[in-house]
């Protein structure tokens, strides 16, 4: 260790010292305070945005005035998918989904609205956030100025004289390695510093749980860049000049970066093809029709359950029930059809499910989809986290629809109001009475079991990293 130690001052003395390092330092801090601003500044506007509109939907839901219960359950209200803070950080998944959905009885649609939307194809080449400075370009920059650690020993015969000197090629190494990842760490911590600042500067959320998603987040990319330095110096050791090995290093990043992740995900799509909305669409409303139609006076299912409901309550019509038939045959209508909906949503998150996993596994050969992975779940960008929105806002859905139907079942008559007569209607305390929407965040623990994978993955490459550097010192010697 105290040759390591030896060894990871020198590299920090002579990578301080290089011109180029301080050029692309400077580049770096650019970047970052580019990157933190933008992402400051998207995410206090779209928040803002979304929570001025959740408002001005709950205006618009009391300010309707008494009416029919059925035809608020028409009149809907809209639902706002809330940013957590940590997106700062990394957008992840969020300018491709969407964040806004209009609930209705009767009918599940889509969430709408996202920033790829309403952008142009650029929008594919991916945006700067602080998490793109680290997984993309970090690794990038620290292959550069490690490629030449060990390599560079060989060519002017410096390897030779610290090998005559009694330093090990494990020594050698680790020392790099070492020194190579506190360059790393003076490259993140303007990084943290910009988060930091951001995090300051507004107010999270209940239940987001910052501190203790961003602690994680900060030990995940730690493993990532230490194993990247590894491979860098590692890489070095084995190559017979410098110039190989920065080929080596640089065919590797865009294994890593490019070539694996979008590979993978048309494996993934390949393997496990998804049905496209219409299709899917089509699929929920056929099995929808076979088991009946509330809106269909004639339908057959329904005219068992009116005679049934009318044997039950001893009645020879519904005009003798002591509750409004239409509304309990809505209310039995809205739950068959959203047991429909929910079964064909589930098999569609089972195919998204096993889709993704093609990349989860592939974190075993590429610790850069493993990070991104852990990285979007706990800042709350990944597809997990909007299926949780998706579930979120059915629920409330259903809940509106159903509450609804009982409310017309309790207060509204079973007799047709005459021409001279005002409609049935019930008063509009009833609609403030319903509670507004609300989304909130998993817990962490959830998270952390939902990357299990990734996370058994990411302290497999941890371990490895340790072999590496004496498998390599073993191989360095025949060289």
């Amino acid at each position: 260790m105290k040759q390591a130690n030896i060894i990871t001052r020198h590299f920090i003395k002579t990578i301080i010292r290089s011109r180029a390092l301080a050029a692309i330092y400077l580049l770096w801090l650019l970047l970052v305070t580019y990157a933190a601003v933008t992402g400051y500044q998207v995410y206090i506007t779209q928040d803002t945005l979304r929570q001025q509109f959740q408002h001005q939907a709950r205006q618009s839901w009391e300010a309707n005035p008494d009416k029919h219960p059925h035809r608020m359950a028409h009149f809907g209200t809209f639902a706002f998918r809330q940013k957590h803070p940590l997106s700062m950080f990394d957008y992840g998944m969020e300018s491709y989904t969407g964040n806004a959905v209009f609930l209705e009885a009767h009918k599940q649609n889509t969430v709408n609205f996202s920033e790829a939307g309403f952008s142009t194809g650029l929008l594919r080449l991916g945006e700067i956030s602080p998490a793109m400075l680290i997984q993309v370009l970090l690794p990038l920059i620290l292959f550069f100025l490690g490629f030449d650690t060990v390599a560079r020993q060989k060519e002017n015969g410096t390897l030779k004289i610290l090998l005559c000197q009694g330093a090990g090629f494990r020594s050698i190494i680790r020392g790099n390695s070492l020194g190579l990842f506190v360059v790393a760490f003076i490259f993140l911590a303007p990084v943290l510093a910009a988060v930091a600042v951001q995090l300051l500067l507004q107010h999270a959320a209940p239940g987001a749980a910052v501190l203790q998603r961003a602690a994680y987040l900060l030990l995940g990319n730690l493993f990532f860049l230490w194993i990247i330095c590894i491979i860098a110096v590692c890489v070095s050791a084995i190559s017979h000049n410098s110039r190989a090995a920065l080929l080596k290093l640089l065919g590797l990043w865009l294994l890593m970066t490019i070539v694996l992740p979008k590979t993978l995900q048309a494996i993934g799509s390949a393997m496990y093809p998804a049905p496209g909305k219409i299709q899917f669409d089509a699929a929920v409303e056929k099995d929808i029709l076979k088991i009946g139609d509330s809106h269909n006076p004639n339908d057959l299912h329904f005219k068992r359950l009116k005679d049934s409901v009318l044997r039950a309550n001893n009645a020879d019509s519904v005009q003798q029930l002591r509750f409004n038939y239409g509304g309990f045959q809505m209310q039995e209508g809205e739950r068959m059809s959203s047991e429909v909906y929910n079964r064909h949503l589930q098999t569609l998150y089972d195919v998204y499910e096993r889709q993704n996993n093609v990349s989860k596994y592939a974190t075993f050969i590429d610790p850069l989809i493993g990070v991104k992975n852990m990285s979007m779940a706990l800042t709350g960008t990944d597809f997990t986290a909007y299926r949780k929105f998706q579930d979120d806002a059915e629920a409330y859905r259903y809940k509106l629809a159903q509450t609804m139907n009982e409310l017309q079942q309790k207060y509204i008559s079973n007799t047709t109001p005459a021409k001279d007569e005002h409609p049935h209607s019930i008063g509009k305390e009833h609609w403030t009475a319903f509670a507004d929407f609300t989304h909130d965040f998993p817990p962490v623990p959830s998270l952390l079991y939902q990357e299990r994978l990734t996370i058994a993955a990411m302290l497999a490459w941890f371990i490895l990293s340790f072999f590496l550097i004496h498998f390599t010192a073993a191989k360095a010697t025949t060289l």
